[in-house]
């Protein structure tokens, strides 16, 4: 016995009627004299009186509506109560990030969040790489946002987006005239760059070793933000994702120019644990995150 075969009973009771109340259902009425007939038979009463034009409905018919019509009140009920805790979103999103990503890119869908949903809250923090991969597998984090997001059979991996790399001067550095600098360039440069252990100083050394740069390491540093207070004081040049200076390129306190090596970017995701899903308010979140940084509907989730 189906709900679609008591709704309709319901309908063709309700109704009066064979015809409406197929009608009502999407079904010929044949299909609703024949689906009656069936519960008739596992009820193994009579519920419709049919020598009666209009037809009348006997006890057990009446009482059987009256129960079926109460069990589909409950069930819309319930599902309806389903859905509106389903939509309900609450609790604390844990999100650990790193520093450029999290002062640049997180606190826009942080306060869009609290604005959908006031009983929920997000908790960032931002940490050195490696310690947003730690605090994801170790539990302390839902969500990890990261740039070279690791291959870990622990992790799942969000793709976010690719940031292209720029040749980061101060105004008035040579290069701040220029619409393109070839890695030849840099030969000899006072270089800031990021700690050697860093998967994205790894990707420039590699870069600019393949096309044969040499800059003078001046300075290192792990993270972006002292990097650039290092360009402002003109202690020298570095490479760095684009979309990281758009400010400081945008008051002229310092310049960026395009670099002539088009495959040199920096990838950007979000990890969280694979064998752990996301609480629903953490989903939300994270599909803000994507809405926010444009990635399409399309782009799933990858398992490492």
């Amino acid at each position: 016995m189906h709900l679609e075969t008591l709704r309709l009973y319901c309908d063709v009771v309700r109704l009066r009627s064979f015809s409406k109340g197929a009608e009502q259902n999407f079904v010929s009425q044949s299909a609703a004299s024949q689906a009656v007939q069936q519960l008739e038979s596992q009820v193994g009463a009579s519920l419709i009186d049919r020598t009666k034009r209009p037809f009348a409905v006997t006890p057990q018919g009446q009482a059987l509506y009256e129960a079926c019509r109460s069990m589909l009140e409950a069930w819309e009920k319930a599902k309806a109560e389903v859905a509106a805790v389903k939509a309900r979103l609450d609790g604390t999103v844990r999100v650990a990030a790193i520093y450029s990503v999290g002062l640049h890119d997180v606190s826009r869908p942080m306060q869009q969040f609290a604005a959908l949903y006031p009983e929920a809250r997000v908790q960032l923090e931002c940490l050195h790489p490696h310690k947003v991969v730690e605090a994801v597998t170790n539990g302390d984090a839902d969500v990890g946002i990261m740039s070279y997001p690791p291959s870990d059979r622990a992790l799942t991996v969000v793709p976010l987006r690719v940031e292209p790399m720029a040749v980061v001067c101060h105004p008035n550095h040579r290069f701040a005239r220029r619409r393109l600098v070839m890695p030849p360039d840099l030969n000899g440069e006072r270089f800031i760059a990021f700690d050697r252990a860093l998967p994205i100083r790894k990707a420039i050394d590699r870069a600019l070793r393949q096309h044969g740069a040499r800059p003078t390491i001046v300075m290192e540093f792990d993270n972006i933000e002292t990097i650039k207070q290092a360009i402002i004081i003109a202690a020298g040049v570095s490479i760095l994702p684009r979309h990281t200076v758009q400010k400081e390129a945008g008051i002229r306190t310092m310049t960026a120019v395009t670099l002539g090596v088009p495959d040199l970017a920096r990838p950007v995701g979000i990890i969280y644990r694979r064998h752990k899903p996301l609480t629903p308010t953490a989903s939300r979140f994270v599909e803000m995150l994507k809405e926010a940084s444009g990635v399409p509907a399309q782009v799933t989730a990858i398992d490492r």
